[in-house]
């Protein structure tokens, strides 16, 4: 039975440890101690009945820890039940107190013992059983000999044979004295069902149950049912959801009995399986919640540890920020707080698997505060009496200021203290321990250019001067330096990054021809088919965050071209459909890239990032999904002069004849596409169209 995977791998996990259970035989509960102790069961169950906590009178008998062992009670041969086995330590608790008289008159306690610190001790054990719908209590009297009490040691345990409890069920134990002289001990189980234990033959509701194995098979799940004639079941498919609201359209009943109290099993073949953490973090994100909050969305638990960072301007790596929020466990929809005072561009937050792998990293404040900023994060570090000293996070590690190290950190490391002692540095983070600093770095990037302007001022004077010396050979040299400045700005176009979908050759070879008929415009082109060895080297989700990043702070935009292939990981990624068919290749950053792409139409940030656009005759302006038509969708080449208009932006050159360059230079490879498969050989002259490429 083919399923798809993302649902299944949502909702299955792994298989449990298979168990060999001792066998007990009888109807009658027993009590046994360990050598040394006496004890007894009493007869029937008790009433449950705790009381408040006493003082103890001397030394007395305390529970210390349970231990559970599963057993079956077997009425006959292939006639068991579950059963659960309880044993209890015991320790001794208290100490004898001294007579009044003695501590007054200071004298040294008589040699020859007292009767009563001579007796042996003897305590009544309760222990309370419950597991749906069972709940029972029982009665152990135990006795310890006078040679065994010492006071805060262990005298052994006392074994209670058995509770019966269902399979699969939760079971709760507690344990506590009467009188009861201390907190009650309490523990909690779950119980294995069939499929956990070596008993199948000898239990009569496992063989009332199939067996079920799941296997994958790439992108499919295959259900395997071991099923005999006389067996009557049913099958489930569910979403296994701990927190948050229940989502019902994820249970499929597929021949579920109605029957009350049915004998039903369950199985989760891929909890520890990648490629479905994979799934689920595709479709985790965070969010900021102002104003210092934030949540990781996602739409199931995942085992994950958040922990701020600080991303300097550049490709360099986010460093860790322990001090104020120490990599901890992660509850997915629920909001937590930040421990900052204020929020700072540079801040973010990473996202760690329980496979010690990276998954998400936000800088949340970026949209609300700007691009990144290039400041000086300051790491402050206070000691006994007062004792302060000071560090720049670098690249290289945390520098201390007055150092001798050859960076930017340690050469200004005295300015830097005196903007912080001055109060133009912003206080991110402040505990008994320590504090952060943003010191902003924009005067003295402007110092380091105060001699360059100098030098160029003089050399335009020097310039000016020519000039006015041999005006006519000057203004022949200036015209050409200026058509050479205009063609130099013009190579500086608007930056426009393309992302798409890898359908098959003949498509990257059309996306290849309109990147390379952009530059042309000209554009500053961004495309992964030219960037391969940084796709391998940073992963594509790595390499689109820093494409996006740059070319949103130099204010262009993100294009991304629809085709089959892409509309249909776009509907995967809704939710609204399988998975797409064929593998992502290792460098398709399209598929990567829609984790951060969806946030940003679902939230509407979309307009003035993003555009879209397909190829006329290879999709239907319908099949683009809704949420991506909150931006202009332009067909090409049929619509390229208003694409191009809207990557140029307002204050663009010119572009009829550039619209009609960049149609020339992509029909060939559009005609490829569009023709239909075993006509490749075919001479030019042959179809109807042959005429439009001469």
């Amino acid at each position: 039975m083919p399923m798809p995977w993302f649902l299944l791998s949502l909702a299955l996990g792994r298989s449990p440890v298979v168990l060999s259970l001792e066998r007990l035989e009888g109807l009658q509960d027993a009590a046994r101690c360990s050598p040394g102790l006496s004890c007894h069961l009493w007869d029937g169950d008790v009433v449950c009945l705790p009381g408040s906590i006493v003082s103890a009178p001397g030394p007395v008998l305390v529970p210390t820890s349970l231990q559970t062992e599963l057993v079956r009670r077997c009425y006959q041969e292939t006639d068991c039940d579950l059963c659960v086995r309880v044993a209890v330590h015991l320790a001794v608790h208290g100490h004898w107190e001294k007579p009044e008289d003695e501590e007054k008159l200071g004298r040294a306690a008589d040699p020859e013992p007292e009767e009563p610190r001579n007796a042996s001790l003897q305590a009544q054990v309760v222990l309370s059983f419950q597991a749906y719908p069972t709940a029972r209590c029982v009665l152990l009297e135990v006795q310890v000999p006078a040679a065994l009490v010492q006071p805060g040691q262990s005298v052994g345990s006392v074994v209670f044979d058995c509770f019966e409890a269902a399979l699969g069920t939760e079971v709760q134990i507690w344990s506590y004295t009467q009188p009861r002289y201390q907190k009650e001990l309490n523990l909690t189980r779950q119980l294995p069902d069939c499929r956990g234990l070596e008993v199948q033959d000898s239990i009569q509701s496992c063989r009332a149950l199939p067996w079920l194995s799941v296997t994958a098979d790439g992108d499919n799940v295959h259900l395997v049912l071991d099923v005999s004639e006389e067996q009557s079941f049913g099958l489930s498919l569910y979403w296994n959801q701990v927190q948050g609201p229940v989502k019902p359209w994820w249970h499929r009943n597929l021949v579920w009995p109605l029957e009350p109290d049915s004998v039903r099993t369950s199985i989760c073949p891929f909890t520890e399986d990648p490629r479905a953490h994979r799934n689920l973090w595709r479709a985790a994100r965070l969010q900021l919640l102002p104003p210092r909050g934030w949540r990781l969305d996602a739409p199931c638990s995942l085992h994950a540890q958040a922990t701020l960072c600080w991303q300097a301007p550049g490709r360099g790596p986010c460093q860790p920020l322990v001090p104020p929020l120490p990599r901890e466990n992660v509850t997915v929809n629920m909001a937590l707080e930040f421990p900052l005072l204020k929020g700072h561009p540079n801040l973010c937050v990473q996202q760690v698997s329980s496979w010690e792998k990276l998954q998400l990293q936000e800088c949340l404040w970026a949209d609300s505060l700007g691009p990144l900023k290039d400041d000086m994060l300051l790491v402050e570090a206070r000691g006994p009496q007062d004792n302060r000293s000071f560090c720049a996070l670098e690249p290289s590690g945390c520098t201390p200021l007055l150092s001798r190290a050859s960076t930017r950190a340690a050469r200004l490391g005295e300015q830097l203290l005196q903007d912080l002692h001055s109060g133009q540095c912003l206080q991110l983070w402040d505990d008994d321990l320590g504090a952060l600093w943003a010191c902003p770095m924009d005067k003295y990037i402007h110092q380091r250019w105060v001699l360059v302007w100098l030098a160029c001022l003089l050399f335009a004077a020097a310039l000016f001067l020519l000039f006015l010396l041999k005006k006519d050979h000057v203004k022949g040299w200036l015209r050409l330096l200026k058509e050479d400045i205009r063609a130099g700005a013009a190579a500086r176009g608007r930056a426009a990054l393309l992302l798409y979908s890898a359908d098959d050759a003949g498509f990257e070879r059309l996306v290849g021809a309109l990147a390379s008929a952009l530059c042309q415009v000209p554009l500053r082109v961004a495309v992964d088919l030219w960037s391969r060895r940084e796709l391998s080297a940073q992963g594509p989700l790595a390499w689109f965050h820093a494409q996006r990043r740059r070319t949103v702070q130099e204010g262009g935009l993100v294009v991304l071209i629809f085709s089959p292939g892409a509309v249909a990981l776009c509907r995967e990624w809704l939710q609204d459909a399988g998975p797409a068919p064929g593998a992502h290749g290792p460098h398709d950053a399209f598929a990567a890239s829609l984790s951060c792409v969806l946030p940003d139409f679902l939230q509407g940030r979309a307009p003035g990032r993003y555009v879209g656009a397909y190829f006329d005759g290879l999709l239907h302006a319908d099949a683009v999904p809704a949420l991506f038509r909150a931006v202009p969708v332009f067909p090409l080449p049929s619509q390229l002069p208003a694409f191009l208009g809207s990557l140029q932006g307002p204050r663009g050159p010119r572009l009829g004849e550039r619209a009609e360059q960049v149609a020339r230079a992509l029909q060939p490879a559009l005609d490829s596409c569009l023709r239909p498969p075993g006509t490749a050989g075919m001479g030019r002259g042959m179809g109807p169209e042959a005429g439009d490429r001469t």
